[in-house]
């Protein structure tokens, strides 16, 4: 084998070795809202209920809500219980996900010009490039919504929305993982600040 071959393997499994191991993740967008008065918030029984239109029986909203259910009690709250106490305030969640369709930017085929004069004449040089690495995987977009509201009043006490957008091949793209990771961006330093957008890696 040739000295440039077998230089050349090592860098090649490397590189594959990278590609495997890259997952595309994008950071989520956070916006959070609530009242002055924060003292209700992270305390008491709580419900997780399905917004308007959203397939409660769904296993992708179930997935979503027991995400949302799991980080409401670590922020204090007690989740409600077919017999136990009533609830005192509920979370309206709503859940939107999309899959765009891949998209190729730019031609797959490159034609190149080129040039030059040296010491032995001129000469004009041809190039044509074709990228055969085809187009880029698909996008999967998740929106997710949580209102906190009292009981009682109806009032919404506090809301949130997070936005994440992640490549269809990547992990997080499968609803389990990114529905905990949404959850988690979602009430990060929770109730955060009112009307604030931030965005969690």
């Amino acid at each position: 084998m040739k000295p440039f071959a077998r230089a050349l393997i090592p860098a090649l499994t490397a590189g594959a070795l990278l590609q495997g191991c890259a997952t595309p993740v994008g950071p989520v967008e956070v916006t959070r809202f609530h009242l002055p008065d924060t003292a209700m918030l992270g305390r008491g029984v709580i419900r997780v209920d399905p917004a308007p239109g959203q397939d409660g029986a769904g296993i992708e909203y179930r997935t979503y809500a027991a995400a949302i259910a799991r980080d409401l009690t670590r922020l204090g709250y007690v989740e409600a219980v077919p017999g136990g106490p009533a609830p005192s305030q509920i979370a309206v969640l709503s859940v939107e996900r999309e899959t765009l369709p891949p998209q190729r930017r730019g031609s797959p085929v490159s034609v190149g010009v080129g040039g030059g004069t040296g010491s032995f004449g001129s000469g004009v040089g041809l190039g044509l490039g074709i990228n055969l690495s085809g187009p880029p995987p698909a996008q999967v977009n998740t929106r997710l919504s949580v209102a906190i509201r009292d009981r009682g009043s109806n009032q919404n006490l506090w809301e949130g929305r997070a936005q994440f957008g992640v490549s269809a091949k990547a992990p997080l793209a499968q609803t389990s993982l990114g529905a905990a990771k949404m959850a988690q961006a979602l009430f990060k330093s929770f109730p955060g600040d009112s009307g604030e957008t931030i965005i969690v890696p």
